[in-house]
């Protein structure tokens, strides 16, 4: 039988000496490291028979050795594609020429990823007949910023070219006010205060991130709102822009984000207030408008989950 060129996986194919420094690294964040992979990739291609080590097959967690000869194959992924997929609960705070400001739902993400299969801002936006900016991958096309999938709240997509530039930038050089609202287990002390502490990817997991001493600068700033018998409503203004930044500082201080199961918060109070998420939203998000030059800014109400979780503390 002949296979049609077009039905051939194309298969990539790297060999190279272990360098003294990967010597005793796990294969998955060697291979991260070496040729830029995700670790979750990598161990994607490890356990799928992709990596030998002196001629002999490794799994993701065996260890390198430095001056043996590694050699790694995998079959090219094609990427990720905007689907459009209509969003429940999907709100169009402002939109103009330049961008629009969405209300993000939980169970969302900003969008596609070879790791998500579910519905993103950018397909919902799609899905409703928005165009947007095509700078950047295309995926990611108009993405300045993103929420986490279980975040709820503010999120700006540019659609001009000029916009996607401008944005980009505000937000490298912290120039955008991002407010998050979030309740945390206890009471932090002090009342306000700012965590000054990097973050990087958690030793020990895939998925987490954790205050590292190598770690990237994160600074988070909160002040507490209203305190309850076993909980504290927060509001939160980020000078950086790290992944779970306000969820690991938080978690850092022995006060995560309730509901947060990743970063240890207590499943019976998550349970007593029907939370199946973290308690984060982002609230309120401003930054100058990149053609007129003026200071716009957004604000979101809580959605229902999160309402009604404040309302059994309220209650007591």
């Amino acid at each position: 039988m002949v296979v049609p060129l077009e039905m051939v996986a194309q298969v990539e194919t790297r060999s190279t000496p272990v360098p003294d420094g990967l010597d005793g690294v796990r294969v998955d964040a060697g291979l991260a490291r070496l040729f830029g992979f995700s670790r979750t990739q990598a161990a994607e291609i490890a356990e799928a028979g992709g990596v030998e080590q002196n001629g002999v097959a490794l799994g993701k967690s065996d260890k390198l050795r430095a001056e043996a000869f590694l050699t790694v194959s995998w079959e090219e992924k094609r990427g990720p594609e905007i689907v459009p997929m209509m969003v429940p609960n999907f709100g169009i705070v402002y939109d103009d020429d330049d961008f629009v400001v969405v209300d993000k739902p939980v169970g969302v993400a900003a969008h596609p990823a070879a790791s998500w299969d579910g519905p993103t801002v950018l397909g919902a936006l799609a899905a409703s007949g928005f165009t947007i900016a095509t700078s950047g991958a295309a995926e990611r096309a108009g993405i300045v910023h993103r929420l986490d999938v279980g975040t709820s709240g503010l999120m700006v997509v540019a659609k001009s070219e000029k916009a996607y530039s401008a944005l980009k930038q505000a937000f490298h050089d912290r120039e955008v006010n991002k407010i998050y609202h979030a309740v945390v287990q206890g009471h932090p002390d002090p009342l306000a205060g700012t965590i000054d502490a990097p973050i990087g990817r958690h030793p020990r997991s895939d998925w987490k991130f954790a205050v590292t001493n190598d770690g990237k600068h994160a600074v988070t700033h909160y002040t507490t709102l209203e305190a309850f018998p076993f909980a504290s409503l927060l509001e939160i203004k980020l000078e950086t822009g790290r992944t779970h930044q306000i969820r690991v500082h938080m978690a850092a201080q022995r006060h995560p984000c309730v509901g947060d199961s990743l970063y240890g918060a207590d499943p019976s109070l998550s349970g007593r207030l029907g939370l199946s998420r973290q308690w984060l939203h982002a609230h309120k998000l401003g930054f100058t408008h990149p053609a007129t030059g003026e200071y716009v800014e957004f604000t979101s109400a809580y959605p229902a989950d999160l309402q009604h979780a404040l309302d059994v503390l309220a209650a007591g």
